[in-house]
């Protein structure tokens, strides 16, 4: 019996195709609109955990200042020094390392071809704490980190605008007034959380940044890899309080300086896009339920056209809830359509969005099933009373119908 109420149901979906298509409309919007942005806010989540990841798990990274910037109108905090360093790395229990960064910009050249790039002078720390593979060469030696030679490794980047995207190592280039050799090329990392193209990087000793770019030995950043079993916030205590003893800050006064847990951020970030995923997504979801009324709005149209259908059915025997099951099954069976059309579309609307937005293409299965089984729900919710009121026809009534 199913299978021929089934079939009837198609039968008279077909037979009005274009009011079908209009009825199932808000459906499709309403499924469309939900799975794509959910989908590209966990896309979003997923990209932001990947450049948060790319700073270092188990991170502090310090700054002078009271944030990303000056921290105000007074004057600019005091970079910190080797000393700060050495006193972190060997005073503070839990540190696995610290890697001290002074940073400029300089144009490199080669064979005609030159490039505006940041140079990051820093010590072989740098790669223990955040851990970035080279796809060839190899990271300093402590003699040319001690001598602060003139070795380079380089982001994909400059290898790609300088080279080509040929193989560099084991040739020397110009950055800025120095000859540098190039010992190592980083594999690719792409955009920053905040901006910015990660590869576009020339990484040289500290100390030659420091006497051949910048004329002094100030260290503009520190990360400090914290070994994880310890915990970080204890870990950034202990920081707090040794950098107010060095940098002699008496109690009361605010640090001028700034410590950002790489987790913490991590953390904040995700929330924040999962939260906004959540009411966008609810914002959405207000088009199943226009498509909904607007199924019932359809089906008690065509209950009141196919009056003499129910009369004639009702008085050659078909029982009522035969009459019922008829329309609810052509109900569910639109929003069901409805679904599966919203479905399509939504991975053509992800498939599109994803490059435009930088961020990996996904497929979840799980609120692909969920929309879907909303749309049918929606189908039983919103289909039962015109099916009902289809059902409680008195056959004479009906068949007296016009």
């Amino acid at each position: 019996m199913f299978g021929t109420i089934f079939l009837l149901a198609i039968r008279s979906i077909r037979r009005h195709l274009l009011r079908s298509f209009l009825t199932i409309l808000g459906i499709v919007i309403g499924v469309s609109a939900v799975v794509t942005m959910v989908t590209l806010g966990e896309a979003t989540t997923a990209a932001v955990q990947k450049q948060i990841a790319a700073l270092g798990t188990n991170v502090l990274q310090v700054r002078p200042g009271q944030g990303f910037g000056r921290g105000g109108g007074g004057p600019m905090p005091p970079n910190f020094d080797p000393d700060d360093v050495t006193a972190i790395a060997q005073q503070i229990a839990g540190v696995t390392a610290v890697a001290p960064q002074a940073q400029t910009t300089a144009t490199a050249i080669y064979e005609g071809a030159n490039w505006s790039t940041t140079i990051n002078g820093t010590t072989n720390a740098y790669f223990a704490v955040q851990p970035w593979e080279l796809t060839a060469g190899r990271i300093f030696t402590p003699m040319e980190e001690a001598a602060g030679k003139a070795a380079c490794i380089i982001g994909s980047t400059v290898q790609n605008n300088l080279f080509r995207g040929g193989e560099a190592v084991g040739k020397r280039f110009r950055i800025g007034n120095v000859s540098c050799d190039v010992i190592g090329t980083l594999a690719t990392k792409g955009q920053a959380g905040f901006g910015g193209d990660q590869d576009d990087i020339v990484i040289m000793p500290i100390k030659t940044v420091q006497r051949r770019f910048t004329g002094s030995t100030d260290v503009r950043l520190m990360l400090v890899g914290v070994n994880k079993a310890y915990s970080t916030t204890q870990v950034q205590a202990s920081l707090t309080d040794l950098l107010r003893e060095r940098r002699r800050i008496t109690a009361g006064k605010e640090d001028d300086f700034n410590i950002f847990d790489t987790k913490q951020i991590s953390d904040t970030l995700t929330g924040t896009t999962q939260l906004l995923t959540r009411i966008v997504a609810a914002v959405a979801a207000i088009s199943l339920l226009v498509g909904g009324i607007g199924i019932m709005n359809i089906m008690l149209v065509s209950v009141t056209e196919r009056t003499r259908e129910i009369g004639i059915r009702l008085a050659i025997g078909a029982v009522a809830n035969e009459v019922l099951m008829q329309f609810l099954v052509e109900a569910i069976v639109l929003s069901c359509l409805g679904g599966v059309v919203g479905l399509v579309l939504a991975q053509a609307m992800i498939g599109v969005a994803t490059p435009l937005m930088g961020v990996p293409w996904m497929f979840d299965s799980e609120i692909n099933l969920i929309a879907f089984a909303i749309s049918a729900v929606i189908g039983v919710v919103f289909g039962y009373f015109p099916a009902r009121r289809a059902a409680s026809l008195n056959p004479i009534d009906a068949l007296r119908h016009e």
